[in-house]
């Protein structure tokens, strides 16, 4: 694999398809690998809320020796919102996993998720076990995230969710003059250093590639994505006990948007779970891309 130095420079573009979801949604569905050409086991990633394939600069390394297939949330990047805009709940992202896998003819997989995405490939899990080899699950619970958010700074459960929830609710209450503030926000190498100092994002590998993560984030009218947010903020906790394939949890030890400590207690009621904490934040794949990978094919080949 190259070196993040040189990843700049050495980078595929995803290739992009639309696609169909049971409730006639159109996807934007998108593929590391569009020729063909990756040598190597297939995983479905289901991203984190409203974000893309920039934010996952390893996998766009034309050596990364896995194969992706992934999509982009209703009514972001490409994919349109739904007729009827209750339709944003986790069981239908479940559902667009599924519709993606068809598509891609993928009967059976590892499942990695980021983020929300964590709640995605865990409800997948559990609805559909026989189409789950593994779950490799980055900066993210199984369920009742928003009760997991603000974890270094050790509040309550139930204060945490109190907060994040309405806080959600103020910002899409807000959303719609500050979307096109934010669509205007010169974002680039300077403003991604800026924010890799705030606290909230550490020192990433590529700064060019996360600001386009970034950039094309921001195209998403907030008031949709905090919509987004407070649809998934009622997905609860997942029962773990009817798991049976292997998972590992990668958590950020000073993540605020997943605590690294609920991502422990969920491995430690799995029976075959592994956990490991780094050095990051909620953004560890991008701080640690090689890091993260490299657990991502030693798991791949445990699960064979």
């Amino acid at each position: 694999m190259t070196t993040s130095a040189a990843r700049a420079v050495s980078t595929t573009s995803p290739a992009f398809r639309d696609i169909l979801s049971d409730d006639g949604t159109s996807l934007r569905a998108w593929t590391n690998d569009p020729d063909g050409r990756i040598d190597g086991p297939t995983v479905v990633l289901c991203n984190g809320l409203g974000t893309n394939a920039w934010c996952w600069p390893a996998l766009l390394d034309p050596d990364c020796g896995v194969r992706v297939v992934s999509w982009n949330h209703r009514g972001v990047g490409g994919s349109e919102r739904p007729v009827d805009p209750t339709h944003v709940e986790i069981e239908h992202f479940v559902q667009d996993g599924l519709s993606v896998m068809d598509h891609f003819a993928i009967d059976r997989a590892v499942l990695m998720g980021w983020s929300m995405g964590v709640n995605t490939m865990f409800e997948l899990a559990v609805r559909h076990p026989e189409r789950v080899a593994g779950l490799f699950a980055v900066a993210g619970v199984p369920g009742d995230t928003f009760s997991s958010m603000l974890g270094p700074l050790k509040l309550p459960r139930l204060l945490t969710r109190a907060v994040t929830v309405n806080l959600s609710r103020v910002l899409s209450l807000a959303g719609k003059p500050l979307s096109p503030i934010a669509r205007s926000l010169p974002i680039g190498p300077r403003a991604v250093a800026l924010l890799s100092h705030s606290g909230f994002m550490l020192p990433v590998a590529d700064p060019v590639l996360a600001a386009r993560g970034i950039k094309e984030f921001l195209t998403t009218p907030l008031d949709w994505y905090f919509h987004l947010a407070l649809s998934t903020s009622r997905h609860m906790r997942v029962s773990l006990s009817s798991i049976e394939v292997p998972a590992c949890f990668v958590a950020g030890r000073w993540d605020l948007l997943a605590g690294s400590e609920h991502m422990a207690s969920a491995a430690a009621r799995m029976d075959d779970a592994d956990y490991v904490e780094l050095r990051g934040s909620h953004f560890i794949q991008m701080e640690k891309p090689d890091v993260v990978h490299r657990l991502l094919l030693d798991f791949l080949e445990k699960v064979g």
